[in-house]
């Protein structure tokens, strides 16, 4: 079984035993060290996954960067506290254009809102993107508008990291090569490499063959123990994958009809 806690756990394993150093955002942006691995979270939904996986990687002693929505159900500032005394990063996870409907001034407010929420629990100095999929409108756009330099912070995984020096990789999809159903989540890579499954990640790992710096994007609420919350994750992926693709024909057969 994949997408299984255990697993999780087992790959962060295989890379310390390589001599990988785990950094959080804030930190893996402006580094240059090999041998590094960024660990970033995006906490979209059902945030006690999230203080779990927070509670494994401090018993491993490695720290990450969990982005939090600030929406109904997800964003708990308690728990948001607990993962930080954990020594983890907390930045904002940003949807305000989509969720503004491409409306750029009630979007910055918004985003100036739900900045000074986070901030009230973490000093936040990173934030990034919530793709939203069936949104027509980007909300990395927000920033051909507004500078998010202006609001102390320092970095966003989509414009502040030179991909072809480091390797990124997606669980989005719940799947680490689901480029048919990944609608935002994409960037221009430098590396070829094609990882099957979790279990294949973690055999790369010890064969020596992955990149030197790695950023991993995992999405909590996709890795369980085995049981019915496993199970649901995974027909509810996967209905919403085939939407996905849906959506992607749909889009490029109006495109050329433009």
């Amino acid at each position: 079984m994949d997408f299984t806690i255990k697993r999780y756990t087992e790959l962060v394993e295989s890379l310390k035993e390589r001599g990988f150093q785990f950094l959080p955002f804030k930190d893996f942006y402006k580094s240059e060290k090999p041998r590094t691995v960024c660990l970033r979270h995006d906490v979209d939904k059902w945030p006690r996954n999230s203080l779990r996986m927070a509670s494994y990687e401090y018993e491993l002693g490695v720290k990450s960067t969990y982005f939090f929505r600030v929406v109904k159900g997800v964003w708990d500032p308690l728990l948001a506290h607990e993962i930080a005394e954990l020594g983890h990063e907390i930045g904002y996870h940003y949807e305000d254009l989509a969720a503004c409907k491409g409306d750029y001034r009630q979007a910055m407010d918004q985003f100036r809102k739900h900045l000074k929420l986070i901030r009230r629990v973490y000093p936040v100095k990173t934030i990034c993107m919530h793709g939203r999929p069936l949104s027509n409108y980007d909300s990395r756009d927000l920033w051909n508008e507004y500078n998010y330099e202006d609001y102390r912070i320092v970095a966003e995984p989509y414009f502040d990291v030179d991909y072809s020096e480091v390797f990124y990789i997606t669980d989005t999809g719940r799947s680490w090569r689901s480029q048919s159903a990944n609608l935002r989540d994409t960037v221009d890579s430098g590396f070829d490499l094609e990882i099957q499954s979790t279990r294949h990640f973690i055999e790369l790992v010890e064969q020596g063959k992955v990149p030197e710096r790695i950023m991993i994007n995992t999405h909590p609420q996709r890795w369980n123990k085995p049981g019915l919350k496993w199970f649901r994750e995974l027909v509810g992926q996967n209905i919403k994958n085939v939407a996905k693709i849906l959506l992607v024909r749909y889009r490029s057969m109006i495109s050329r009809l433009n």
